[in-house]
Order: C-alpha cells, then sequence, then structure tokens
C-alpha cells in the first residue's frame, strides 16, 4: 500500500508550486487521480483501506461491490479540460499501489503529450517490472517519485509496511537513484527522489537514521506527515497523543535535522525536510495554529468513480466538506468555479476536519 492518503501523498513544497506572480489559475496546478485505491500488494498499518486493523475491504467484498477502478476515459477528459489552465503535474492514486494500475503506460504517455510531469508516490516494491523498467519508463516525465518510508531498520519497515522486504526495497533505490542520475548526466529530466514517512509512535525514533539513509542513498528529500487515525488499534500511534509524545517527537525533529546536516548527499546538499517540524504541546487539536490550507484554490483530487474532492484527507472525512459534483456529469472548470466550492475556499476553518487537519504547516 502506498499510504498516502493516510500517507499524505501529496507535495506542498513550494519548488513545485505554481511561480509568484502568476496570478490565480483558472484550474489547479496539480490534480490526483484515485485510479485503483483497492489494487496493493502490501497492507501498511496505518492505511485506510488495505491495513489488517481496517474493514474496508471486507466490508466491501461482503456488500458485493466491484473494486474501484478508474475509466481511462475519465483522466484522458480532464486533463486535456485543464491542461491549458495551468495545470503542471498529475497523480495517479496515493490510496493502493498506482503501478499496479493498468492504464498507468497510459497516464505516463498523456504527460508526455500534454507537457505535464508525473508525480509519482509507490511503495517501492516496484511490482512485475522492477525498479530499473520503471525508472526508465517514469523518470523522463518524472517531478519527483515518493517512496513511501517507514523506518531506518529491518524490523520497523516490514512491521509497518506488512509484506515488505527491507533488503528488496533497499535495493530498489538506489537503481531507481542510478537510472534518475544517469538520465539527468545525459541531458534529460532530474526527476526528484523522496522518502515519505507517516510520523508514529512505532518509527517516529528512527527518523534521524531515515535522513541519513537518504543522504546514502541519493534520496534528495523526506518528508512526511502525522498518523491519520483511522482505527482503535492506531490510537497509541499517535505523536499528537499527549504531551510526552509531543516532547518526545519534538526531540527527534531536533535530531533530525541535525541528521542532515552532519551526513550530505554526494553532491554536498543537505537532505530536504518537509513537514518536520515541532509541536505545541497546547495545540487544542490544531496543529498549525494561523496556517492556511495547502490544497484549496491550488489542487485537486478525483475519485476513482469520478466525484471531485477537494484535498487529499481520508476519503470518509473528505466528504464531511461538501459535494462539489462528479467529473463525469460536469467539466472540472465548472466545478472549481461553482458557489460551493468557492464558499469551502472561504470558510474552510469552520469544518472541524480542517481544524484538526494533518497537512496544514505552521506559517
Amino acid at each position: 500500500m502506498t499510504p498516502a492518503s493516510t500517507s499524505a501523498a501529496t507535495d506542498t513544497s513550494a519548488a513545485n508550486k505554481p511561480a509568484s506572480g502568476q496570478g490565480a489559475f483558472a484550474g489547479p496546478w496539480r490534480i490526483t487521480f484515485d485510479t485503483n485505491p483497492d489494487d496493493c500488494n502490501l497492507r501498511c498499518i496505518m492505511c485506510e483501506d488495505h491495513s489488517p486493523y481496517s474493514s474496508t475491504q471486507r466490508d466491501r467484498r461482503a456488500a458485493g461491490l466491484p473494486k474501484r477502478r478508474m475509466d481511462i476515459g475519465l483522466i484522458r477528459r480532464v486533463i486535456a479540460d485543464a491542461a491549458g489552465s495551468g495545470l503542471r503535474e498529475i497523480i495517479p492514486s496515493t490510496m493502493g499501489e498506482p503501478l499496479l494500475y493498468r492504464h498507468i503506460d497510459e497516464i505516463i504517455d498523456l504527460c508526455g503529450e500534454y507537457g505535464v510531469k508525473l508525480n509519482l508516490t509507490t511503495n517501492g516494491t516496484f511490482p512485475s517490472r522492477g525498479a530499473r523498467a520503471w525508472a526508465e519508463r517514469i523518470v523522463p516525465v518524472g517531478s519527483d517519485v515518493k517512496i513511501s518510508w517507514n523506518g531506518a531498520t529491518k524490523a520497523t519497515q516490514e512491521r509497518v509496511m506488512l509484506g515488505s522486504n527491507w533488503e528488496r526495497v533497499v535495493e530498489n533505490v538506489g537503481t531507481f537513484v542510478d537510472v534518475r542520475d544517469a538520465h539527468a548526466a545525459a541531458g534529460g529530466n532530474r526527476c526528484r527522489v523522496t522518502f515519505q514517512l507517516t510520523f508514529m509512535e512505532t518509527n517516529q525514533v528512527e527518523l534521524p537514521d531515515v535522513v541519513e539513509l537518504a543522504a546514502q542513498l541519493g534520496v534528495d528529500r523526506v518528508k512526511g506527515h502525522h498518523l491519520w487515525v483511522h482505527t482503535p488499534e492506531m490510537r497509541g500511534q499517535s505523536m499528537r497523543r499527549s504531551p510526552e509524545a509531543v516532547a518526545g517527537w519534538n526531540a527527534t525533529v531536533a535530531a533530525a535535522y541535525a541528521a542532515a546536516e552532519r551526513r550530505r548527499l554526494p553532491d554536498g546538499r543537505r537532505v530536504l525536510l518537509e513537514g518536520i517540524f515541532p509541536l505545541d504541546d497546547a495545540d487544542g487539536g490544531d496543529i498549525a495554529q494561523g496556517g492556511e490550507c495547502p490544497f484549496l484554490g491550488q489542487e485537486a483530487w478525483v475519485a476513482s468513480d469520478g466525484r471531485f474532492n477537494p484535498c487529499c484527507a481520508p476519503d470518509v472525512l473528505r466528504k464531511t466538506l461538501g459535494d462539489f459534483g462528479n467529473l463525469n456529469e460536469q467539466s472540472l472548470r465548472a466545478i472549481w468555479q461553482s458557489a460551493g466550492y468557492q464558499d469551502l475556499r472561504a470558510g474552510y476553518m469552520a469544518k472541524p476536519l480542517c481544524q484538526g487537519c494533518n497537512m496544514r504547516r505552521p506559517q
């Protein structure tokens, strides 16, 4: 499982945002398509769909529901609609493993056709083809490949990402980076490589060592977000659960920045750290007092059935933000400019989900 809806999948770094002064867009600069959320070859413990603690897949099977798999025609239409309106990147599913989507090659081809970049979150298994073949396919159009990474040791990585093989995924990262570096050295596109974590009790103390591992392997960035608690079994994993947990997290943050300073990438750069910041133990549920939503008016999400979503919050939660329409029935522009979406942009901090959102950042 690529735990990015639990994970964030999304990258809100300034390096990938529209440049200052470009003005308002008619549409989003990045779109995430939930291509195949029910397809995964791992069972990450924090995943809303594939965790052993989640009943989502069992419930769907019991109800006789088919697997959620997006029609490639919808993706073609939405990209065509948005391509002339500021679209710069697309992301295939951050729920499930996108490299299992049977139309992933066509998505890669659409990036080349429309001149947009592919921003990919994958669980590092590189199924079917292996890391080298996937890298050769992805790197020429890739802006960033975020590899879900949840430990600095075999024991922790495999405890969090059930079904993962530590030795194999470490080898895969090295192979992917080698292909990326060779392509860039030949004058081609340089695709950034990122380790993406979900911060939780099980792995947080290893974060500084993850930073050092990233530097060793040539991984440009380590980013992540705090755990979305989907099940009772995961409540004790949240680093926001108590003042003691917050204090432990804050000590880890300081150690992670020290590690980035101490252990550099081969070219001397520091590994970029994002989403790694101290918490206030009196935050009252607000992770970032005064922090703005990084998504509204900037990015869009499209569910497998075409439903427009305003952000990457877990699916059950983001439905509480409202019903904004379906892209099988309305154009992206119509939804983007609709009164309902504009009202959410103006008043989102009245929503309980937004008040406690893990994705906002301190100003």
